[in-house]
């Protein structure tokens, strides 16, 4: 789930391992073994190597700490800053076109870097690099925290009355002027920084660290262990959203001082200038991240038995003869090698089709990781905070599960290339046919005075100013929804024109609401201790359940089509372009994909919207209302064309694949001849 993002490319099985060597001679293939074989080494730092380190000298003690660290740059990318960002926002007096820069410079940094790691990591020693990766992600959470220390305490001002005020009454000033300069948006510039450090660090995970998996492990074993690796990532985001959403309980500065001057008043989490702790969470990634160092430091180049696994696995390079031009030139062991590599892989038709069909569904799975909650906020009438709880529990589970059942299925199944390509094309169907939830389990707009319907026949409709409050001086940019006992949603207090609230059990009821009428239930007034009270009117949609099951069942299939498509991209490519073939792979998601993905979805829901916030200085600012009918059909359409998409280029790429000669293979025989031969 950022988008961000979502930061799983999609993995699996193992791609060819030596097997380009197929069409060399046994002794050819030999030379490639023993190569191999010089570079696997016991865990530790040269001389010094424990013999309790040699325990995790293996597959499954890379993949814990591969996967501790995927956990780690989920809990900061795609979990801390997202759940930081409105904080942020308002502490360092940023607007969302700032913030949204700063979400951006990590697919910037990721899209600059990725061909060039990808490449030249590719006969590097990727363990280093994935240490390297460790030291830049835990450098990045320590300046992303950097301004919290360099900012002063926080002040927090006045507080703004939220009911009618009667004029002759003091209130705070609410009139438009332009306030002095401040120095605090100079920190956006901090914040870019440490986005683009994360942005180094995530490039080496994602690509060699994944290569270096299939490296390891035997072809049938390959899709099980990235899918492992890459569901551990998806707690990142989930264990980010419940830490941070904790800590911003806790006050921006810990203490909250009772005092500041004889216009300031003590503040609890109800009011609208509270800020929580975002930097303690980023504090203590930093610590924990740079800990993986150590673990990734002490990996050889090769783990051991690397070499007889990569001599036994068979090519299902596409037959299009680059496995040929990249062996005889040896493409690929100095810069100069960089466009003709990029060609080969450009040129390939199997392969492009599927990162334009992957592209596709990050574009999707991005645009709803990123408004799933706002979705079901507005259709539902649901809290912001209660969305997102509910947007976490149905995307990152049903995305792990999805992702582990196609690693498992691609793996007890033996599918090879081709029969992965097709396993994908039902998926998407699959997929498309549920996405039709949109259709039928959305809710139309609750009343709404002075947008939906006029106060009690006053007013004008879309002009929430109406003659029972134009006295009151209320403020458009302080939303701070009611639902009045005529089970009418009134913009605020203000704008309800109450004038006075109590509280009931310790609940805050409004009263003396000059624009309520009476109760729509004949039960009569006596039975009402209030007037209003805060928060949305209660939906009568009940598809609720509805959408969350269908939503579910479609993100599980969509993301049983991410897994094989790692798997078919590490297998279509000549095996010295693994690793390059997945970078090619990360930018294309990025540019087509996870960038675009939230903007697209984010102008579809503008373009729903019913009612914007318009301050003082008439700047129009976020939107508060959206028409649900017009937003459900918006998003399905996006959905549904995306998906279309991903299809006809799966399907392409299904027509277009050929795989290697059957001479070109090594059979199993041959593959234990040669083991034999260098043993």
């Amino acid at each position: 789930m950022k988008g961000g993002g979502i930061e799983n490319p999609v993995f699996e099985p193992p791609s060819p391992g030596l097997s380009r060597q197929r069409q060399a001679s046994p002794a050819g293939a030999g030379a490639g073994v023993a190569e191999a074989e010089a570079e696997e080494g016991s865990c530790g730092w040269g001389r010094c190597a424990p013999k309790a380190l040699q325990l995790c000298n293996n597959p499954e003690g890379y993949l814990a700490a591969y996967s501790l660290l995927a956990i780690f740059q989920g809990i900061v990318v795609n979990g801390l800053i997202n759940i930081s960002i409105s904080t942020i926002e308002k502490r360092y007096e940023l607007n969302s076109s700032l913030t949204g820069l700063i979400s951006a410079s990590y697919d910037i940094a990721f899209c600059v870097l990725s061909l060039f790691v990808s490449f030249f990591g590719e006969r590097g020693h990727k363990p280093r690099w994935l240490a390297f990766s460790a030291f830049m992600l835990g450098l990045g959470s320590l300046i992303f925290s950097l301004p919290h220390f360099s900012s002063g305490k926080y002040h927090y001002g006045a507080k703004l009355e939220d009911t009618c005020q009667i004029p002759g009454t003091s209130s705070a000033n609410f009139t438009c002027s332009a306030s002095t300069k401040s120095s605090l948006p100079n920190y956006l510039y901090v914040f870019i920084l440490g986005q683009l450090l994360l942005g180094v660090g995530g490039t080496p995970l994602y690509t060699l660290g994944t290569a270096f998996i299939d490296d390891s492990v035997p072809k049938h074993k390959s899709s099980l262990y990235i899918g492992i690796g890459y569901a551990m990532s998806l707690l990142g985001p989930a264990i980010g959203y419940v830490l941070g959403g904790q800590l911003l309980n806790v006050y921006i500065d810990i203490q909250i001082p009772e005092r500041q001057d004889t216009t300031y008043t003590k503040m609890d989490q109800d009011d609208p200038r509270w800020l929580g702790a975002w930097w303690i969470a980023f504090l203590a990634c930093f610590f924990a991240i740079w800990l993986l160092i150590i673990p990734f430091s002490c990996f050889p180049k090769h783990l051991p038995g690397t070499a007889k696994i990569q001599a036994e696995k068979i090519s299902e390079t596409h037959n299009d003869g680059s496995e040929a031009l990249v062996e005889t030139k040896n493409i690929g062991k100095s810069f100069k090698d960089f466009p003709m590599a990029l060609l080969i892989l450009l040129k390939n038709p199997v392969l492009m089709s599927l990162i334009i069909a992957s592209s596709s569904e990050a574009l999707v799975a991005t645009g709803f990781a990123t408004f799933l909650p706002k979705f079901i906020e507005n259709q539902f009438g649901k809290t912001s905070s209660f969305s997102a709880t509910l947007g976490g529990l149905v995307l990152i589970p049903a995305a792990a599960l999805g992702q582990i059942i196609s690693g498992i299925l691609v793996s007890k199944c033996k599918m090879d290339c081709k029969s992965i390509i097709k396993f994908m094309i039902g998926t998407c169907s699959v997929a498309l046919l549920l996405n039709t939830v949109f259709l039928f389990a959305k809710c139309g707009n609750e009343p709404f005075a002075g947008v939906s319907e006029t106060y009690n026949g006053t007013g004008m409709l879309y002009n929430l100013t109406a003659p029972c409050n134009a006295n009151c001086r209320c403020l458009r940019s302080m939303y701070y929804p009611v639902c009045g006992r005529d089970e009418v949603q009134y913009f605020s207090p203000c704008f309800a024109g109450c004038t006075s609230h109590l509280f009931n059990n310790m609940k805050k009821m409004y009263h003396n609401c000059s624009c309520i009428g009476k109760p729509k239930r004949e039960n009569g007034s006596e039975d009402f201790l209030y007037e209003a009270v805060p928060g949305k009117c209660p939906t009568q949609c009940k598809f609720l359940p509805l959408f969350l099951t269908f939503f579910f069942f479609a993100v599980v299939f969509t993301f049983m089509a991410v897994t094989p498509t790692t798997v078919a991209i590490l297998r279509c490519v000549p095996d010295k372009q693994r690793s390059f073939a997945l970078g090619v792979q990360s930018v294309f998601l990025r540019l087509l994909g996870t960038i675009p993905g939230p903007i697209l979805f984010g102008v579809a829901i503008d373009n729903s919207c019913t009612l914007w916030d318009v301050n003082e200085c008439k700047t129009k600012g976020a939107c508060w209302v959206y028409d649900n009918e017009r937003m459900a059909y918006l998003l399905m359409g996006i959905s549904a064309a995306c998906k279309i998409i991903t299809i006809i280029f799966v399907v392409t790429a299904v027509c277009l694949y050929k795989p290697p000669p059957a001479s070109a293979a090594l059979s199993q025989k041959d593959s234990e001849m040669v083991s034999a031969i260098h043993t």
